[in-house]
């Protein structure tokens, strides 16, 4: 049988009961828009996170569509950020008629390398993009210093993959100005679909993200700004409400995971994505480098292993984006997306099973 590169199954199995609940008290209220259950989980994520403003949307992506236009990204505008991350990081920067602007990432976190940003700068820089990726999050102390020194320049956090995740001992989402996860099932706090949040203490900001979700309205049939249809349904907040009472419990045991992930691969000399001493990583994904990648893949199939590749091709190779190619730019990422391979990680899994692909991974690599 087959390893779950996530296990949701076994997670359903031990939330089942809290979660039918949650979903079963939505169809008997009928408020499957906008209704309790939205405001519950805001306030609860809001402060877990220590934002004054949580912002519920209907997808990571539409959380960081919604905060560029909230900051008023537009034509002529340029954000920084990463060629080496899901292709929303940059999709939204692009809808809105603005210029991507491609910094190289550091090759031991994968993350944008802050020493790089700022030569990038431009009169045109309105925004300025970091993702926390694998569940690290960026050296954002260094990335603010740099955007405070220029007028109108906002950072926000991608933090669609590091919800929990820790940057000197404050939280995920509560790094800069603004921060944005995603609630797809597959994240360390996932829902049942599409789903996301924004983070903010800036009150302006969140009120122009709150009025932008419903189609721009202040109030009802009221419109005060270009908006979208970006509001996350009630169900799916409750699902999230359900899982995120375990949530505490799941994120020690990804910590426990990774460490010993990571005491391994560093025993068997096998090169992974680092973790700074002041970060602690909720692993989104656990990536390893691999040469021979395919080879690697094959062996680990036929041994019932699961693998992905988070991510194979950098968003400035990407076809539809080649107007803003800048490939000489980004050497480490063009790089390390030719090794980067994620194996089965879940707060679920249990010791025969992390044994089992340690044991894997270590025969191909002697062989």
């Amino acid at each position: 049988m087959s390893i779950p590169f996530i296990d949701l199954k076994t997670q359903y199995e031990t939330l089942k009961t809290q979660i039918q609940k949650r979903i079963n008290n939505v169809l008997e209220h009928g408020k499957y828009i906008m209704g309790p259950e939205v405001y519950e989980l805001e306030k609860k994520l809001a402060s877990y996170v220590g934002t004054t403003h949580c912002i519920s949307v209907a997808s990571g992506t539409d959380a960081l569509l919604i905060s560029l236009m909230a900051i008023g990204v537009s034509k002529g505008d340029e954000v920084i950020t990463t060629p080496f991350s899901f292709i929303s990081t940059v999709e939204v920067i692009v809808l809105l008629g603005a210029k991507p602007v491609f910094v190289d990432i550091d090759p031991l976190t994968c993350n944008i390398d802050a020493n790089l940003i700022e030569k990038k700068i431009s009169k045109y820089t309105k925004a300025i993009i970091p993702v926390s990726l694998y569940g690290q999050p960026s050296d954002m102390d260094e990335i603010n210093a740099i955007a405070s020194k220029y007028k109108n320049i906002t950072v926000i956090e991608d933090a669609a993959q590091s919800f929990g995740a820790l940057y000197r001992g404050k939280r995920s989402c509560n790094l800069s100005t603004i921060g944005c996860t995603s609630f797809f099932p597959s994240k360390p706090l996932g829902c049942y679909g599409d789903g996301g949040a924004i983070f903010t203490s800036d009150h302006k900001i969140a009120t122009a993200c709150q009025e932008i979700r419903v189609h721009g309205q202040s109030k009802r049939y009221f419109h005060t700004k270009i908006g979208v249809g970006g509001r996350m349904d009630t169900i799916q907040c409750a699902v999230v409400l359900a899982k995120f009472e375990k949530f505490d419990w799941e994120l020690k045991k990804r910590f426990q995971l990774g460490d010993r992930y990571n005491d391994f691969m560093d025993a068997n000399n096998i090169l992974r994505v680092s973790q700074k001493n002041y970060t602690k990583s909720c692993y989104a994904q656990y990536t390893i480098f691999i040469e021979k990648r395919e080879r690697i893949i094959e062996f680990l199939k036929r041994e019932n292993i699961p693998t992905s590749i988070h991510y194979p091709t950098p968003i400035n190779k990407q076809p539809a984006y080649s107007e803003f190619c800048c490939l000489e730019c980004t050497p480490f990422a063009n790089e390390i997306s030719k090794k980067v391979l994620s194996i089965p990680f879940s707060p679920y899994m249990e010791d025969k099973n992390t044994k089992k692909i340690t044991t894997a991974i270590s025969k191909i690599l002697n062989q």
